[in-house]
């Protein structure tokens, strides 16, 4: 398993969208919010988590994407926390999240925001 963020963005294969505006990211299991989507594909996200979380550990979140006709798009998906980086001015982290699990109603509207005219991806 790759031990730095540099090295799991070197693995990558999907494309990252860029969130523009705040999404929040809530743990479905205590339904606290628990940060802020940075980027997102169909495989994985970058969350700015407001205090780090458990590295290697699994966990159920929510968040919900806004689509370009007004409409919102409901995630819920089980991730796998991959790396973090903290930083110990704000208490934030960077993690890095794999999808394990995501039903199969949810992935092609997810595809479909991921490929919208206008995205940016990093």
């Amino acid at each position: 398993m790759p031990d730095s963020k540099s090295n799991v963005h070197n693995l990558r294969r999907a494309r990252r969208r860029r969130v523009d505006g705040t999404v929040l990211v809530t743990d479905a299991m205590t339904d606290a919010v628990i940060g802020r989507l940075g980027n997102l594909s169909e495989t994985g996200m970058l969350l700015i988590a407001a205090a780090p979380l458990a590295e290697d550990a699994l966990y159920q979140l929510r968040y919900t994407l806004a689509l370009s006709g007004g409409g919102q798009l409901p995630i819920e998906a089980g991730m796998h926390a991959l790396w973090q980086e903290r930083n110990t001015g704000s208490g934030q982290a960077w993690v890095g999240l794999r999808v394990i699990a995501l039903s199969d109603d949810q992935l092609q509207p997810l595809r479909a925001w991921l490929d919208a005219p206008g995205a940016r991806y990093d």
